[in-house]
């Protein structure tokens, strides 16, 4: 979608009733956050299954099916985003059991994540309000102001190595492990928990498969998934003429509509990243499930 596009379907949105013309989609329906479920969660485990047999052929044919199983796991990412934001299931209940589920299945403690996914709702394109659940991001005059070590920094992280292919594996397997302190009680122990499973995960595999089959199919999964996610939230949020404003001037519609993206994708790739391409919809109301955004 171009500027002018953007910008006509901001007019006619502020001309709307937009909280009404969008409530209609905000109710989940249980059967199908259901079989979303169903249709995501056993093929990866048919995937993994299939993986592990495929070690005694080749580890080509292991690394091939890790990607169509990262695929999967994005899914997975998507109905446990949905949980976080409660509107996967009506039942709250339903969204946090589902929520732990998920985040243990991708190496992300769900207390601490909603938390800090909602502080980046509530401030994306917000100057004044970076730093939480969003990618480093400077102005010019904030780059040219800063010192070399920052700059250099600022470069090393912005690299598309280490922004696409270091960082998302370290920010899953290290960072998604240590709580800040500003997460809170609750937070810090959802951490702790989600680790507690992660490792209980991990054993029983080990028991069954060894360390040395679950490492080799583990690892690759999670890290391509990552690169892949991050790479979505960094096309979702960076891109030229997006939008960033102070907080006096701040505006949440938008935000919404122009500091979010629509990325377009084949059809294939909408099914396995939950249509959330259509994140300006998402941004303007986070309570649709990723079933409705389109």
């Amino acid at each position: 979608m171009d500027r002018q596009s953007l910008e006509n379907a901001e007019k006619e949105l502020r001309s709307l009733p937009w909280q009404k013309v969008l409530s209609k989609y905000q109710s989940p329906r249980r059967l199908k956050s259901i079989w979303q479920l169903v249709n995501t969660i056993v093929p990866y485990v048919v995937l993994w299954y299939l993986m592990y047999l495929s070690l005694s052929v080749s580890y080509w044919l292991t690394l091939g099916l890790s990607v169509f199983a990262a695929g999967f796991l994005i899914r997975i990412f998507i109905i446990f985003h949905d949980c976080g934001h409660g509107s996967f299931f009506k039942s709250m209940k339903w969204n946090n059991f589902w929520g732990v589920v998920t985040g243990i299945l991708t190496f992300t403690p769900y207390d601490y994540w909603r938390h800090e996914h909602a502080q980046h709702h509530a401030a994306a394109g917000n100057l004044d309000e970076r730093g939480f659940g969003d990618i480093w991001t400077l102005t010019v005059r904030e780059y040219l102001k800063s010192p070399l070590w920052t700059r250099i920094k600022y470069r090393f992280a912005r690299n598309p190595i280490c922004l696409f292919v270091i960082a998302p594996a370290f920010l899953f397997f290290v960072i998604h492990r240590i709580p800040r302190i500003a997460a809170g009680e609750r937070g810090r122990q959802g951490v702790h928990l989600t680790n507690l499973a992660i490792l209980v995960m991990s054993l029983v595999m080990t028991r069954l498969i060894g360390w040395k089959a679950y490492l080799l199919i583990q690892i690759p999964v999670v890290a391509i998934s990552a690169s892949a996610g991050v790479w979505l939230f960094y096309v979702q949020h960076q891109f030229e003429g997006v939008y960033w404003e102070r907080k006096e001037g701040w505006d949440y519609i938008t935000e919404a509509l122009q500091g979010s993206s629509f990325y377009k994708l084949p059809r294939v790739f909408q099914w396995f990243t939950g249509s959330i391409g259509y994140h300006h919809i998402h941004h303007l109301c986070p309570k649709i499930p990723n079933y409705f955004l389109e």
